[in-house]
């Protein structure tokens, strides 16, 4: 991976499934939507000044949605933020920048 650019995609983990959990009331405000599912599949990393997410999130049987979730360095003491989000995806949409 080069510095600053996007890692492979990995299988989420109970680390990202928490991170996701936490920016959900963010992204149900943003996209005014009500998720009864919530599950992150998959997700990217860019390392900047902190840790930039791209997490793949099932929110239905079919539809998905792209995350961008920035996560500051430990010292700042700071819980993760949404960034933005790509609705209307699927399960095979591969994760981006965006």
């Amino acid at each position: 991976m080069m510095p600053g650019g996007l890692s492979e995609t990995k299988p989420a983990t109970p680390e990202i499934q928490q991170l996701v959990n936490q920016v959900k009331p963010q992204f149900e405000r943003r996209a005014n939507m009500n998720c009864l599912v919530f599950t992150a599949t998959a997700y990217k990393t860019q390392v900047v000044a902190g840790t930039m997410y791209y997490v793949k999130v099932q929110v239905s049987d079919v539809e998905y949605v792209h995350l961008k979730v920035f996560q500051s360095l430990p010292h700042e003491n700071l819980g993760p933020s949404l960034v933005s989000f790509q609705t209307g995806k699927t399960r095979d949409d591969p994760l981006t920048y965006f």
